[in-house]
């Protein structure tokens, strides 16, 4: 089965209000982000989203997007109603949730996220970049994926936080928040109620992993640009221009 490619989108950001609409090159920042999904070759392609303007849009721009609810407190809840509502029979078995924020992200690297699903035991997939800077290594918005080798280009993760981890000698890892999952994980996740080590690192994925689910991370050259402040949105303007 081909993949969903699920896109979420709302204009309720604090740091970038109405990001979702900001103009690059003449078009939306979220029609860029699913003109790069299409390009990725993979399938099916969907914003979700709570704002009928970025809708109407999108769907001007020759993109399909379905209407969500408002109160969503995080993406996944978003997809997962999107999900039902554009797949209630149940056809899709493996869902990619592509931030909205991600408009210079190559095809390529959205592809990779599949990687980890050759190993059916894997329930979600999830990306990582090599840490270079000794900056990012000790930042805490830049969450570190602390993670078993079992390729040059994969980890299995073990947990993910905001610490500088592990310790010693060694490369770390930057999460990049995209994730593939599997249709029975997607639903098994979002019945799930936020969990300890969720609330204290506040990180998402932590939840998933707290309740025994396998994560692993396909390792990708680098971290695609999210838009969160005017100065990003500046940048993405600057690259998509050339």
């Amino acid at each position: 089965m081909s993949p969903l490619i699920l896109i979420p989108a709302r204009m309720r950001a604090t740091r970038l209000p109405g990001k979702p609409l900001a103009d690059i090159c003449g078009r939306p920042m979220i029609v860029h982000v699913a003109e790069r999904a299409r390009e990725s070759g993979l399938g099916r392609v969907v914003v979700a989203t709570d704002t009928v303007e970025v809708a109407d849009v999108v769907r001007a721009h020759g993109f399909e997007a379905v209407m969500t609810r408002v109160e969503h407190e995080s993406g996944s809840d978003r997809i997962f109603e999107a999900l039902t509502t554009v797949d209630p029979d149940g056809a899709v078995e493996t869902i990619i949730n592509v931030q909205g924020d991600l408009p210079t992200i190559d095809p390529k690297t959205i592809r990779a996220a599949l990687a980890p699903f050759e190993n059916p035991a894997v329930d979600i997939a999830t990306l990582g970049v090599e840490i270079t800077r000794d900056d990012e290594k000790t930042n805490p918005n830049v969450v570190k994926i602390v993670g078993s080798p079992l390729s040059e280009n994969r980890l299995r993760a073990l947990y993910f936080t905001r610490a500088t981890a592990p310790w010693g000698e060694g490369a770390l890892f930057h999460h990049i928040g995209l994730y593939a999952y599997r249709r029975s994980a997607l639903e098994r996740f979002v019945k799930l109620r936020p969990s300890p080590l969720e609330k204290r690192e506040k990180l998402e994925q932590l939840r998933a992993l707290e309740a025994g689910m396998r994560i692993d991370a396909e390792i990708v050259a680098t971290v695609p640009l999210g838009v969160d402040t005017p100065e990003d949105l500046e940048r993405a303007r600057e690259i998509l221009s050339r």
